[in-house]
């Protein structure tokens, strides 16, 4: 199991308040509320960005990379 935090407020709420989703986005914490925590953006920072093409393709990429850690996990990667 992978818990993906969508935006600061959740990551900081789990992982503390000393997370920064632009420093810490892409890497797996372990916590007592799951094995692995993970953060990204919140979707609605897409649609406020100038650049939501080059977001969401951040977005993907770390839900992609989030995948790939569960199916390693699993015995799959």
């Amino acid at each position: 199991m992978i818990l993906v935090c969508l935006g600061a407020t959740a990551a900081q709420a789990i992982l503390g308040a000393s997370f920064r989703v632009s420093r810490d986005r892409g890497r797996f914490f372990e916590s007592e509320l799951g094995p692995l925590i993970t953060a990204t953006v919140h979707p609605s920072a897409i649609l406020r960005s100038d650049d939501r093409a080059g977001e969401m393709g951040a977005f993907i990429a770390d839900l992609r990379l989030a995948a790939e850690k569960l199916d390693e996990l699993r015995g799959r990667g």
